[in-house]
């Protein structure tokens, strides 16, 4: 029975010390984190623009959406630019609103993104710059996990975690803009 409660005892210094160097080492990491991923499309960026302004067309093309079709969704404000908005609930991909704050035809369209589960607000962009083969389109998102050292560690895998799915974003994206 000594041997079972020296081994509780270890198990349970082991558990303590490792949610002592989560905590601790998160007050160490920033829990600011930024994303970028960029892509060319070979069409007009008034032609991409129309297909970021409006919320209802994200659905076509973000990743989050197909990996969840059941994702309620609700649309709110103008159909597009400043102001409009999209709410989702989603068993796998998470509650979440992005609210379009800055709208210029065939330049930007920049949002907020609120994520209830972390109590966090993000703020991203994505821009059209034009080029000989088409529209640069570069997609960005900026945000601060705030306090929490734990969410702290989310911040420092945003890149990895996020960009795989502005990647994916972007090539769907590039693929709908394409079609005649």
């Amino acid at each position: 029975m000594s041997v079972l409660k020296s081994l509780f005892k270890w198990l349970a210094i082991v558990v303590l010390a490792l949610a002592a160097v989560l905590v601790v080492g998160g007050w160490f990491i920033s829990p600011r984190f930024s994303v970028t991923r960029s892509t060319v499309i070979a069409a007009a960026p008034d032609k991409v623009y129309a297909l970021v302004a409006d919320p209802r067309r994200w659905t076509e093309w973000t990743v989050w959406n197909q990996r969840d079709p059941a994702m309620q969704v609700e649309y709110s404000g103008p159909t597009s630019g400043v102001g409009a908005a999209w709410a989702w609930q989603s068993k796998t991909e998470g509650d979440g609103k992005m609210t379009f704050t800055a709208a210029e035809p065939g330049r930007r369209v920049a949002f907020d993104l609120y994520f209830p589960d972390f109590g966090t607000t993000s703020q991203g962009e994505l821009r059209f710059a034009p080029e000989s083969a088409g529209t640069k389109v570069s997609w960005t998102m900026n945000g601060d996990f705030g306090s929490n050292p734990l969410f702290h560690w989310f911040a420092l895998m945003a890149d990895s975690m996020t960009g795989p799915d502005f990647e994916a974003g972007l090539a769907n994206l590039k693929t709908l803009a394409e079609k005649p």
